[in-house]
This record gives C-alpha cells, sequence and structure tokens, in this order.
C-alpha cells in the first residue's frame, strides 16, 4: 500500500481546471432527461423554470465564492460549516455531503451506462444488455475514474476539462442548428391553458438537481492555483456559462418540437428535438445518435466530478479528526488522498449495485438543499462573528443575498418533500446513522485520547483557533 505523506494536497489545477470541475458537474444527464419533463409539468414555461433555477443558485453561489474567498480550505460546504459551527454539525454537514455526493455518483454511473448501450446498440446490436449488463458496466467505468482520481490529480483534472469541453461543443452544435429552425409560435400561449403560473414550482423542484455541480469547485480548493481568486471566478463563469446554455438548448427544444410533443417524449425530449431538425453528423449519424453521443460524456464527467468532490469531503472530515486518521492523509506516492478516493469508490459500487438508487436519489436532492440552506447561514453567522476576517471576495446585498438563498432552497425541499414524503423519513433515517457514528467516534476518541490537549475543535466552533489558516 501506497505510504502516506502530508495532509495537505498540492495544488495543480488551473482555473480552467476548476471552471471544468464545476459546469462537469452541472451539465450531467439533467439538461438531457429533464427539459422533456418539465416541459410536460409546465407547458412553454419551462424555460423560465430553467431561468429562475438560474437566479435561486446564483444566491447560494455567491455564498459559495465569498466563503471560499475567505476559507480556502478542501471540502466544500463541510470546511465552510466546521469553521462556523460546533464539531456535531460540521460531522453532519460532511456525512450528508459525502452521501449526496456518492448516491449522485451511482445514478450518473448507471445513466452512464444506459447511455453507453443506446449509444453502441445504434451501429452494432452485439452488445450485452440488460438490467445486469447496466450494473457491470456502471462498476466498470466507476473502477476506471477511481483509479485515475486515485494515480494523479492533474490527470483526472485535465480529464474532467476535455470530457466537459466535448459535450459543451455538442449542446452547442445542437443549439446552432436549432436556432435556425425554432418556430416562435410554440411558445403561444406561454402558459398552457391546463397549467398554472404555479405549475413552475414542482418543475422547479424537479430540475433543481441539473444546477447542483459548481459547489463541487470548493471541495478542491487547495488544489487550485490561487484559490482564494481563483475558486470565486470558476464558481461564477460555471454558473453564468452553465444558465446560458441551458436556457439555448431548453428554448431550441420548445421551439423547434413544441412543449406538448416534447412533454411526451420525457426523457428523450432533447433526442427527439435534434432527430426533428438537425442533419445527419459524419462518423455519428442523425441528430438523436449526437445527443446520445453527448448524454455518455455527460454522465462520463459528472461522475468523474463527485468522484472528486466526495472523495475531498471525507478528506477533509478526516484531516479534522472527525473520521479515522488514516482517511486525512495524502498518499505520499500518488499526492492524492488515495484512502478517501478508494472509500468513495467502494461505496458508490455498493450503491449502483444494492441500494433503491431512484429513491435515495432524491435523498440526495434533500441533502444538497438542506446544505445549501447551512452555507448560506454560514456567510451571516461568520459576517457576524468575524467582521474582520480578510474576504478576498464580498458578496453584494449582503444579508439579502444569503437569506433569499436560504428562503428559496427551503421552498424548493418543500416541494421536494411534498411530491415525495417517503425522502424526508429516509433523509433523517441516515442522519440517525450519522449521530450514532459520530458519538461512537467521539467515545473511541475519550478512550484513547491523542498525545497533546484534546481537540476543542470537535465540541466548539473553530473559529479563533483557525485564524491563521484562513487570513
Amino acid at each position: 500500500m501506497a505510504q502516506t505523506g502530508t495532509r495537505e494536497p498540492a495544488a495543480q489545477l488551473s482555473l480552467l481546471d476548476a471552471t471544468m470541475v464545476g459546469m462537469g458537474a452541472m451539465i450531467g444527464a439533467g439538461i438531457f432527461v429533464l427539459t422533456g419533463l418539465a416541459a410536460e409539468i409546465a407547458g412553454p414555461a419551462a424555460i423560465l423554470v430553467f431561468a429562475l433555477n438560474g437566479v435561486v443558485t446564483a444566491f447560494t453561489g455567491l455564498s459559495y465564492a465569498e466563503l471560499a474567498s475567505a476559507i480556502p480550505k478542501s471540502g466544500g460546504g463541510y470546511a465552510f460549516v466546521r469553521e462556523v459551527f460546533s464539531g456535531p454539525t460540521a460531522f453532519l454537514m460532511g456525512w450528508m455531503l459525502g452521501f449526496a455526493y456518492m448516491i449522485a455518483g451511482a445514478l450518473y454511473a448507471l445513466g452512464f451506462a444506459s447511455n453507453f448501450i443506446e449509444f453502441v446498440h445504434l451501429y452494432w446490436m452485439g452488445l450485452p444488455a440488460g438490467p445486469v449488463w447496466n450494473v457491470f458496466y456502471a462498476l466498470v467505468v466507476v473502477g476506471l475514474l477511481v483509479v485515475l482520481n486515485a494515480l494523479s490529480t492533474a490527470a483526472s483534472g485535465g480529464a474532467e476539462t476535455i470530457v466537459t469541453i466535448i459535450k459543451i461543443i455538442i449542446l452547442l452544435i445542437f443549439s446552432a442548428f436549432g436556432a435556425a429552425a425554432v418556430d416562435m409560435g410554440n411558445f403561444q400561449p406561454f402558459v398552457a391553458e391546463n397549467k398554472t403560473a404555479l405549475s413552475i414550482l414542482p418543475a422547479m423542484g424537479l430540475t433543481f438537481i441539473a444546477f447542483e455541480g459548481y459547489d463541487l469547485i470548493t471541495t478542491v480548493t487547495e488544489e487550485v492555483e490561487n484559490p482564494r481568486e481563483n475558486v470565486p471566478k470558476a464558481i461564477f463563469i460555471s454558473l453564468v456559462a452553465t444558465v446560458f446554455i441551458y436556457l439555448v438548448v431548453v428554448w431550441v427544444a420548445l421551439g423547434t418540437l413544441g412543449a406538448e410533443e416534447l412533454g411526451v417524449a420525457g426523457e428523450t425530449g432533447i433526442a427527439a428535438a435534434a432527430g426533428n431538425f438537425m442533419p445527419p453528423i459524419p462518423l455519428i449519424g442523425d441528430g438523436a445518435a449526437l445527443i446520445v453521443f453527448g448524454a455518455v460524456f455527460s454522465t462520463l464527467s459528472a461522475l468523474n466530478a463527485v468522484i472528486i468532490a466526495s472523495s475531498r469531503v471525507v478528506f477533509a472530515m478526516g484531516r479534522e479528526n472527525q473520521l479515522p486518521d488514516p482517511i486525512g492523509q495524502i498518499s505520499a506516492s500518488f499526492g492524492t488522498p488515495l484512502t478517501s478516493i478508494l472509500i468513495c469508490g467502494a461505496i458508490m459500487l455498493a450503491s449502483a449495485t444494492l441500494l433503491p438508487i431512484r429513491q435515495v436519489g432524491r435523498v440526495s436532492s434533500f441533502f444538497f438543499l438542506i446544505s445549501f440552506v447551512v452555507v448560506n447561514w454560514s456567510v451571516i453567522r461568520l459576517r457576524r462573528r468575524r467582521p474582520n476576517m480578510r474576504r478576498p471576495y464580498e458578496m453584494p446585498l449582503y444579508p439579502v443575498v444569503p437569506a433569499l438563498g436560504i428562503a428559496l432552497n427551503l421552498l424548493l425541499a418543500f416541494f421536494l418533500l411534498r411530491s415525495d414524503p417517503m425522502t424526508l423519513y429516509i433523509g433523517l433515517a441516515w442522519m440517525a446513522v450519522g449521530g450514532l457514528v459520530y458519538v461512537g467516534l467521539q467515545w473511541r476518541k475519550s478512550r484513547r485520547p491523542p498525545e497533546g490537549s484534546p481537540s476543542a475543535k470537535d465540541v466548539e466552533a473553530p473559529l479563533e483557533a483557525a485564524e491563521g489558516s484562513a487570513s
């Protein structure tokens, strides 16, 4: 087994790499499969659904940017909460976030498998298919990406950049051909006769997962060059670019196919729209084949991004002594958080094989929304407690922005739970398990205290103790 070295990762990711981590996670399978479902619920107003979700996301994105500039530590939302709140609260945040990223990874892996089979079958029907083969292909791709991440952060970040650029190009090709075929009459009436203005709210709850991903940039903060400046920049660039791409793609899909047909197509809505207006693409085939090809790359880059993110959350918890110490070590041989990557990969593999993945996937969305609420509250609490802390970036309109972020994320969580109450029960059960794990780890530490004085960070908020590292 590789030796462990320091507890500080090396900065190997450029601004472009960091931006592609965010965009790679955001532009996953969501835009391909959720556009038709949003049109089914909200009609032509589906484009407003994506626009408003972009606004909601921007409020929390501003909070992430300010916290990342003030607290340049890997671990994302967990690192911020660890700096501001008590040990149990921080542990629960990391417990939820790590689980959410790993379940999202299992979802992306299974999505990759189904899209990969569909794409290959366009040209060759000999590839084995079926539920068992779906799981097999998912396990293979997770295993390969775990190995890549374990061997080199620079390699996994570079691969993320290349794959994400490819899928952006595919969506831009779709948009360029579709723009000339848009019929603005398909947007009249904007609110369909059998819909109401309130129809956009459940559609927003359904599609919000497509906007989750920019936060992954903050999980690798210490691995980004000049993080106090580049991480906030990467957050803004990834958010603006992704929302722009989403709006153009949804506008083309609605304008060429119409909301009713798009809704009937459901999860295959974008592919159906592409087949309606795109000419054959050399070596690929018709427009629908291009979209399936893009979906393969989208799920691949999203999976790689959440492997990066989940392992850094778990690594940060180990480094902060909230998980066993070896988890918070950097491999001396590879310069990566090897142990945390292997643990997260193993859990993703098990999740893809054993769990009712669609149900716990909703729990993942619920945990993301709750974590965004806590991150927005962290900005407010840190401003009050440490007003003179160095903040290279400060959000405008404070405290309106984080307050709106809290309110809107709670609203979306309400609609998510309203549509599926079982999500709340599963989420509470997982948090209860986390509470038991935390108590057990604390009991074990009390039985074998470390050298020196006990760490007060597990019971008190570590604000003063961390002043040096954050300033």
